[in-house]
This record gives C-alpha cells, sequence and structure tokens, in this order.
C-alpha cells in the first residue's frame, strides 16, 4: 500500500502522507468496519473522488494506529469537520488532491491540512480569496498562489467556522518560496485576533502541502 510516510508534529499530532494509486475496491478491502464505511461513503461521486475519500479513511486509521489501539468510526459534524466518534477528544483534518492525501491526528487541541495541485485556477481565483497586499506578494507564481490558498484552507479548518472571508478575515504575511517553511497567518474575527504558524511543503513541484497543531486556539 502506498503510505507516503508518518511525521511526528508534536508529541499529540501526527501527519500521514498517501500517494494514491490504489482502486477503491483495493481501499475498502484494507479498511476496518468496512462495512459501515460503505454505508457512509458519500453517493453519486465519481471513481476519483471515490478512491480519494476511501483513501483518507484508511490513512486516518493508520495515523490513528501511531496513537491509539482503540477502534473507531471517522464522520462527520455538523460543519463537515471529521472526527473518531469514539474519541471525540482527537482533532483530525484530512485533505486530498490528485495523487495526494493528507491527513493529521493529534490527541488534543486543533488541526488543520491541506493539500492543493499547483494550477493557474488560484490566480484566476485569487481576487476572491487574497488581499490586495496578498496577490502583490504572489506576484506571477502559480505555485504562491497555491500555496496562500492551501494555508487558508489550513486556517479555516484550523477554526472550523463557516462563512469566514478569506481575503478578510483569514491573512497571511508576506514570505519567500522555499521547498519548506513555516508561514505566519492571522485570523480576524469580530471580537478576537490570533495569529497561527502553518507550515508548508512542497510534495512535487506540482505539489503544495500545509498543516498546522495548535493546542490551543484563543478564539
Amino acid at each position: 500500500m502506498p503510505l507516503h510516510s508518518l511525521t511526528p508534529l508534536s508529541n499529540q499530532s501526527l501527519l500521514g502522507l498517501w500517494q494514491l494509486d490504489e482502486p477503491a475496491e483495493a481501499l475498502l478491502r484494507v479498511l476496518p468496519e468496512s462495512q459501515q464505511y460503505a454505508t457512509l461513503q458519500p453517493a453519486g461521486r465519481d471513481e476519483t473522488r471515490s478512491r480519494q475519500w476511501l483513501a483518507g479513511r484508511v490513512l486516518a486509521h493508520e495515523v490513528l494506529r501511531e496513537h491509539t489501539s482503540a477502534s473507531a468510526i471517522l464522520i462527520n459534524d455538523a460543519n463537515g469537520r471529521p472526527f473518531f466518534e469514539q474519541l471525540p477528544a482527537f482533532a483530525v483534518s484530512l485533505s486530498h488532491s490528485g495523487q495526494w492525501v493528507a491527513c493529521v491526528v493529534a490527541t488534543q487541541g486543533h488541526v488543520g491540512t491541506d493539500v492543493e495541485l499547483v494550477r493557474d485556477k488560484a490566480q484566476k481565483l485569487a481576487p476572491r480569496f487574497l488581499s490586495e497586499a496578498e496577490r502583490t506578494d504572489a506576484g506571477d507564481e502559480a505555485a504562491k498562489h497555491s500555496l496562500y490558498w492551501s494555508a487558508k484552507e489550513t486556517i479555516y479548518k484550523l477554526h472550523s467556522r463557516r462563512g469566514l472571508v478569506f481575503k478578510e478575515q483569514i491573512l497571511l504575511d508576506p514570505f519567500k518560496l522555499r521547498e519548506a517553511g513555516v508561514l505566519t497567518g492571522h485570523l480576524l474575527l469580530e471580537n478576537s485576533r490570533s495569529e497561527h504558524q502553518i507550515h508548508y511543503q512542497r510534495l512535487t513541484p506540482d505539489y503544495v502541502l500545509t498543516y498546522a497543531h495548535s493546542e490551543m486556539v484563543p478564539w
């Protein structure tokens, strides 16, 4: 199975990466509680999205086993955030794009992760999710636009609140694009502001990954 890596982020959190090349049937066979997940799988998805959904659950259980031997089922709350039903104190974040699937599981706190395929779409949509200062910093670099989007998605998942305006309420400090690094993000709410460190890496020239774990998020 193409488990790419398991990387500790702290004593409480772990990042898992999966390179997807299996058919859906093979993923379902190795998934714990496969019959139950077969009933939970969203209907109407194409083959690629079904494989990504299943690979995310397989990976989540791979990461969970590094924390505990307890069995649990991954479901989603009212805001769409995944969580283990039998382990509600654990924090989980999932993301997939193309051949890559990412998962962070922490025994406490809040987590977020996002993986993105670098493509022109991020530049075309930039006026909708980047501030003027962020658009100036991103320039004409497609990878930087995708990384801005990915980092904002990670902060959004960290907070898990619908209705946030990305270009106004989730802001990132300017940065120089490297193979890996840390971005500083700011979450601006009605009555509070918080700062977050978002780690990133370029998985390949065509994919970027961001992730974060916060033991306490002050909002």
